[in-house]
């Protein structure tokens, strides 16, 4: 080959090889690299630790590149995860079992909280009790929801049934515009919108999920099984995060500094600083997976399948994975 040809097509790779450098380098800088983990949550303070971590840079410390990114329900959210688009989620536990139940490939990382959600009712919808609600439209966040379970249980607690009202599945912000103006009686929602509501005139809460099921889980910490088949450590990493950020904000609500707390939230989060205090000091935070939550979980399996929401309980090797 001619000298002269070889030399341009040396130069040429060369060029080809440091634009291709530069290409990816400007696109991990971007945000798109394949190293950035991308963490789905909802638009609820359930999901304080991750925003408590997010924003105190415990992520950034370990070196972990982090994308959050917000679904309106736990159902959205597990669709995500399903096709890949996601490799962590906070999410409630409803939607994980029936994401799990039909060879989903996730696995729960840890507890995050337990309770947090209401019924709440308008005053001019003369609802009183589970009676009063038959035939009327109640809000959810959608079946996929722990909320959609929770008011299956308190109707069948009560000798009713989900045919005996009317289901209407909202983004949850919505919800409490709708019944603020009139458009709808009642809903069942998660924290903080269940205080939130209550500070209004003409709202007030029904009955708390902590007296439907005392203790009931909510949200967890999932992961997809790729994502820990290849990331085992940055798991680890994450789970010890999640760890650290429910201990501050413990700390700091046992403390009677709440208001510590609600500065770290999302802006879209907090509506109602005075508000969201009484909600973070409503339901409490956890993290880890002792045989005690398990054992609880193992319940709320058993009560899906009893009111028809799941077909059968899945085990506790095919839903957890221990750091």
């Amino acid at each position: 080959m001619n000298k002269k040809i070889t030399f341009i097509l040396v130069l040429a790779l060369a060029a080809f090889l440091v634009m291709g450098s530069a290409s990816a380098g400007l696109f991990d800088f971007l945000g798109g690299g394949d190293d950035t983990v991308k963490i789905g949550y909802l638009p609820s303070d359930h999901d304080a630790a991750l925003f408590v971590a997010d924003a105190q840079g415990l992520y950034e410390e370990k070196n972990i590149s982090t994308e959050l990114v917000q679904f309106n329900n736990g159902g959205d959210l597990m669709t995500a995860m399903a096709s890949g688009d996601v490799d962590v989620g906070y999410v409630g536990i409803a939607p994980v079992l029936s994401s799990v139940s039909a060879g989903v490939p996730v696995k729960v990382i840890s507890a995050a909280q337990v309770e947090g959600s209401g019924i709440i009712v308008t005053d001019d919808s003369d609802i009183e009790g589970a009676s009063d609600l038959a035939g009327k439209t109640i809000a959810t966040p959608g079946e996929a929801s722990i909320q959609h379970v929770l008011l299956a249980a308190y109707l069948n607690d009560n000798g009713m049934s989900l045919d005996d009202i009317n289901e209407s599945a909202m983004k949850v912000p919505s919800i409490n515009d709708a019944l603020k103006t009139g458009n709808l009686p009642a809903a069942i929602t998660f924290q903080p919108y269940v205080s939130l509501g209550v500070t209004d005139d003409n709202i007030e809460e029904l009955v708390d999920s902590s007296e439907i099921m005392p203790g009931h889980p909510c949200c967890v910490v999932v992961a997809s099984q790729d994502f820990l088949d290849n990331n085992e450590d940055t798991a680890k990493e994450i789970v010890a995060i999640h760890e650290q950020a429910t201990q501050f904000i413990n700390e700091k609500i046992a403390a009677g500094e709440t208001d510590a707390v609600v500065e770290l939230l999302p802006e879209d989060i907090v509506a109602d600083p005075a508000a969201e205090v009484v909600s973070l000091e409503s339901f409490p935070f956890i993290f880890g997976l002792d045989d005690s939550y398990k054992a609880n979980v193992d319940a709320f399996q058993q009560l899906e399948v009893d009111l028809g929401i799941l077909n059968q309980t899945v085990s506790q090797e095919d839903l957890y994975w221990e750091a």
